[in-house]
């Protein structure tokens, strides 16, 4: 029997929940956040002093409800490789966390998405203000490695951690991506230039996400290359399925701003392939993201699972 999911709980990650397969990523899914969360309020309560300065607008920006999917996934792949969650796992999801709210947080500030809505909140600029919500992302971003660095059982692990997280947050990959999104807008794009845009902005830090579970871990030269390869064919397709949300969700639903792609006139695979093959092409990298997990076997089947889910997500 497949253990129902709430409704609240569905509409804030946003997976399908009929059907054995995707009802138990939701159920899994929810678990998963539930260690995340518990992690980030222990790191906030020994790093953060409440009264400082910012010390409420880093818990209002980290603490709002987001699916921790990329954390979750740090937290699976450690499992999938070592066949349990451990601490190091914990805090390195912690970490990847506080890296993709510092990215959210900036993508909203008026130079650069101008966003009203994030989270179905208001974004941290327009709660706080500007110079605040600068310093905010800035301050999550260095939190991020200074818990990697302090927190983690072994230095060569730390170390490796902090590597791969600065590579795919930085120049080599979502600070290349999102510079290159900007670039483009109001242009007519091509299929290179948007593949670049994406992998680099998005897929990286699932790719990101799947390594340091790996690491975590301790997987094998091979597990880590096939656990990376699931992972940026998921942010890939994960993308796609955002562009197509964007295009078809309301901003109630969806808990940001509905629509912004055409509005601000970005280069999307919705708008260089149409629906019907932007469609195809997610399918076609969920099935190549299940197909690199073969080397696990049925330990990896919440992975397959998820790439499956994720195709019918609805926020």
């Amino acid at each position: 029997m497949v253990e129902t999911v709430d409704s609240d709980f569905r509409d804030d990650v946003g997976l399908p929940t009929c059907g054995n397969d995707t009802a138990g990523v939701a159920i899994q899914l929810r678990d998963k956040r539930e260690i995340v969360d518990n992690t980030l309020r222990k790191l906030l309560a020994q790093y953060i002093e409440t009264d400082s300065g910012l010390g409420e607008s880093i818990k209002y920006t980290l603490e709002a409800p987001g699916k921790r999917l990329r954390s979750a996934m740090v937290l699976w792949c450690c499992e999938v490789a070592s066949g349990s969650v451990n601490s190091d796992a914990e805090i390195a999801a912690a970490a990847i966390e506080m890296v993709h709210t510092y990215s959210l947080v900036h993508d909203d500030l008026p130079a650069m998405d101008n966003d009203d809505l994030r989270r179905g909140r208001p974004t941290c600029h327009k709660a706080f203000d500007e110079a605040t919500a600068i310093l905010t992302g800035d301050a999550l971003l260095t939190l991020a490695f200074e818990v990697l660095a302090e927190q983690i059982s072994d230095p060569v692990i730390a170390l490796k951690l902090i590597q791969r997280l600065a590579h795919e947050a930085g120049l080599s990959g979502m600070v290349a991506g999102q510079m290159a999104d900007l670039k483009a807008q109001n242009s007519a794009g091509t299929r290179e230039l948007i593949e670049f845009i994406h992998t680099n902005k998005t897929a990286k830090m699932f790719r990101c996400a799947t390594a340091m579970g790996a690491i975590c871990g301790r997987a094998n030269d091979a597990q880590l290359a096939a656990l990376c390869e699931y992972g940026l064919k998921v942010g890939l397709g994960f993308q796609i399925a955002d562009d197509i949300l964007d295009a078809s969700a309301t901003s109630e639903h969806l808990g940001k701003t509905a629509g912004k792609d055409v509005k601000t006139g970005k280069v999307t695979y919705l708008k260089l392939l149409g629906m019907e093959k932007s469609k195809l092409l997610a399918k076609k990298l969920a099935d190549e993201a299940i197909a690199a997990l073969q080397p696990f076997g049925k330990e990896a089947d919440i992975l397959r699972q998820l790439a499956a889910a994720l195709l019918q997500r609805t926020r």
